[in-house]
C-alpha cells in the first residue's frame, strides 16, 4: 500500500499521543502533510451519541487509537456533566468503526489498556466481557488489535483466527530505568526482580532471565468469601525467593490499580532488609490516590515507581519526585510504520538482543 494511505484515527482520549506518533511518522516519511484524520464523537442532550468522520477515509490503512481508562473526559447529559467509563470509550470506538463504512482497506485498533482485561475469565456465573469485546470487533471488520502487555495474554484464544498483537514494553522500562537510576549494580549479588503475585510471575520470570538475576514470588492469600470492590480482598502476601537483605529489589507488574497491594509486598520485601524497592507497571492507575504511596515513598519504601504513558496520566501523578514516565509514543509509532509496510514487527516486541545489549553497556 503506498504510504500517503496511512492514516491514523484517535479518539479523543487519545488526542496527545496521536500528535507524537504523528510527529515520528511525519519525520520518517519526510512527510508535511499530518496522518491524523478529523473526527469526532458528539453528543445529544440525552448522553446519547454518534460517530462522525470528517474527511475521507477510502482505501487507506487506518490505526484507530483508544485510551478506555482516560476519565478525564466529560459529556454532559440532561444538563450535568459525566465522566467517560471505559463502556464510554468502548462505545465510540465500535461507533467510529461503523462510521467508516466498509471504506478503508484495513481497520487497525490501538488499545493499549485492553478494555474489561481484568474480567478476562469465568469463575461462576459471570460475564465474559473482553473476550466479547474482542469478538465484537473481529466481526466488525478489525484487522488486527495492538495492545499492551494484557492482563492475561490468554485471552486472545477467544479470536484464534485473528490478530492481536500483546506488546511488552520491557526494553523501554530498561532504557528508562538504566538512565534514571544509573549506580544499580546489575548481577545476582546485587539485585532481584519480584513478581507480587502468581499471576505476574512470566514477567518476572522474563525480566530476571534478561538481566541474568535472580527471581522471587509472593502468592496472595485471599478471603474468598468476600467480594470488596469486584475482587476477594488480601489477607496476607506470603514470599517464595532468595535472601534480599542488602539488595536492589525491582518489583514488576502489569498495572497498579489501588496500590494497596504493591504497598503491602514493599514493606515486607522491605523488613526482609532490601536495599532499595523499585516498581515496573505497565498501567498506573492509582484509583485510590496518592496518600499512601507519598507516605511510603517518605518512609522509605518504595523507592522509585516506573510506568507508561499508554493511560492518561494526571498532572498530579507526574508532579511526584518518586515517579518516572516510560514514554512509548516512538514504539508505537515504529509497530505502526512496520505493519503499514507489510513487515514483521517480530523484532520489535521481542527486543532481546536490545535488552542485552542496553544491560552490557550499563555494566
Amino acid at each position: 500500500m503506498d504510504q500517503e494511505k496511512l492514516l491514523l484515527l484517535p479518539l479523543k482520549s487519545s488526542t496527545e499521543m496521536a500528535k507524537k506518533i504523528n510527529s515520528y511518522l511525519q519525520y520518517w516519511h519526510k512527510e508535511d502533510n499530518s496522518f491524523i484524520v478529523d473526527a469526532d464523537c458528539p453528543r445529544f442532550g440525552t448522553g446519547e451519541a454518534k460517530g462522525l468522520i470528517k474527511q475521507s477515509i477510502r482505501d487507506s490503512d487506518l490505526y484507530i487509537l483508544v485510551d478506555v481508562l482516560n476519565y478525564s473526559i466529560t459529556y454532559n447529559m440532561f444538563g450535568s456533566p459525566q465522566r467517560m467509563s471505559p463502556d464510554d470509550h468502548y462505545q465510540d470506538l465500535k461507533r467510529i468503526i461503523t462510521a467508516c463504512n466498509g471504506k478503508t482497506e484495513k481497520i487497525n485498533v490501538i488499545m493499549p489498556f485492553l478494555y474489561e482485561s481484568r474480567q478476562h475469565r469465568r469463575a461462576s456465573r459471570e460475564s465474559l466481557d473482553c473476550a466479547l469485546m474482542l469478538n465484537e470487533l473481529a466481526q466488525m471488520g478489525v484487522s488486527n488489535i495492538i495492545t499492551f502487555d494484557a492482563h492475561d495474554p490468554r485471552v486472545q484464544n477467544s479470536i484464534p483466527c485473528h490478530s492481536l498483537e500483546n506488546v511488552s514494553p520491557i526494553l523501554q522500562f530498561l532504557e528508562t530505568f538504566l538512565n534514571t537510576c544509573k549506580d544499580v549494580e546489575i548481577n545476582k549479588d546485587k539485585l532481584v526482580i519480584i513478581s507480587p503475585d502468581e499471576g505476574a510471575t512470566h514477567r518476572a520470570i522474563q525480566l530476571s532471565a534478561i538481566m541474568e538475576v535472580n527471581m522471587g514470588m509472593f502468592y496472595k492469600q485471599r478471603d474468598f468469601s468476600k467480594v470488596i470492590d469486584g475482587r476477594n480482598p488480601i489477607i496476607a502476601h506470603e514470599y517464595i525467593g532468595p535472601d534480599v537483605e542488602g539488595k536492589d529489589v525491582i518489583i514488576i507488574d502489569d498495572m497498579i490499580s489501588s496500590g494497596d497491594s504493591l504497598l503491602d509486598v514493599c514493606k515486607q520485601t522491605k523488613e526482609r532488609g532490601a536495599k532499595n524497592v523499585y516498581a515496573f507497571s505497565t498501567f498506573g492507575l492509582f484509583t485510590h490516590g496518592f496518600d499512601e504511596i507519598d507516605k511510603a515513598y517518605e518512609e522509605g519504601i518504595i523507592s522509585r515507581i516506573f510506568t507508561t504513558n499508554l493511560i492518561y496520566q494526571t498532572p498530579e501523578l507526574l508532579s511526584k519526585e518518586y515517579y518516572t514516565t516510560v514514554c512509548l509514543e516512538e514504539y508505537i509509532a515504529a509497530i505502526v510504520d512496520t505493519l503499514h509496510h507489510r513487515e514483521s514487527i517480530s523484532k520489535l516486541i521481542n527486543p532481546y538482543e536490545k535488552c542485552k545489549e542496553l544491560i552490557k553497556n550499563h555494566k
